[in-house]
């Protein structure tokens, strides 16, 4: 389908979704919400890695507020609206998601694109990238799932740093609180994104994406939970035709041929 607010592109089992907004530097209105999930959900179905990631100067600048109607009610005023029905559906469809997703970070992710950000199973910002807890400066509070993520990133004192004050945290401060995976220079971002997005595209896809809930599910289960879950993913995982090639290949010593359940 055709996008009006992103751009969406799929190449050797690799979809890239792109913030595509240049005069709003790329904010996140209902309508780009909108198209991000259904392209997200295209891709669940195109591809075996997504990259999500933003054109031009920044990766995401935050709401639309200039744009959203859900801002002007006629009554009292209810900003978590546009919460139930467009941000939080697409994070939790990024949560669910049926194959690991990249996010590339180039400029600003702020607001909820900073929760987008911090939503992907592997991190990569460009030296100019950062990540800016924009919602006090609007007297608003984090949302996007941003009060769930941040303590379990990087501690609760950093998180509160970081949401009380609103101030930028630039990718090599990032990734020394652990936000992140890994800073690159800005013109090797999306080449350094592709050569991540395809070690995951032409792995087991099915046990890569077993592997991705099981680390989510690690956030909120105590232990004896986690081994059952892991348990249960494994029976899984042993039932699909890449662990029969996968052995296959370690017996005679070749790379793995894994293909898309």
């Amino acid at each position: 389908m055709s996008f009006k607010k992103i751009a969406y592109d799929v190449r050797d089992d690799i979809a890239t979704i792109a913030f595509d907004d240049p005069k709003t530097m790329n904010a996140a209105g209902m309508d780009t919400i909108e198209e991000l999930l259904l392209a997200i959900e295209q891709a669940g179905d195109e591809a075996r890695c997504t990259i999500i990631t933003g054109n031009g100067r920044g990766f995401c600048s935050g709401a639309n507020l200039s744009s959203d109607p859900g801002e002007r009610p006629q009554g009292k005023p209810d900003a978590g609206k546009g919460l139930d029905t467009h941000y939080n559906p697409f994070i939790k469809a990024m949560r669910t998601h049926p194959h690991p997703i990249i996010t590339a970070v180039n400029g600003a992710a702020a607001g909820v694109g900073c929760s987008i950000a911090l939503m992907g199973d592997f991190i990569i910002a460009a030296q100019s990238g950062y990540f800016l807890q924009a919602f006090r400066r609007i007297g608003l509070v984090p949302d996007g799932g941003s009060t769930f993520l941040l303590p379990r990133l990087v501690g609760r004192a950093k998180a509160m740093e970081m949401t009380l004050f609103g101030d930028k945290v630039f990718a090599d401060q990032a990734l020394e609180w652990g936000m992140i995976n890994k800073v690159v220079p800005d013109d090797q971002l999306m080449n350094e994104a592709r050569a991540y997005a395809k070690r995951l595209a032409d792995g087991p896809t099915q046990a890569l994406a077993l592997i991705r809930d099981l680390v989510w599910q690690a956030e909120d289960n105590d232990f004896d939970s986690q081994l059952q879950a892991e348990r249960f993913a494994q029976r899984t995982a042993g039932r699909q035709p890449d662990f029969k090639e996968g052995v296959k290949a370690f017996l005679e010593k070749r790379p793995a041929n894994f293909r898309k359940a």
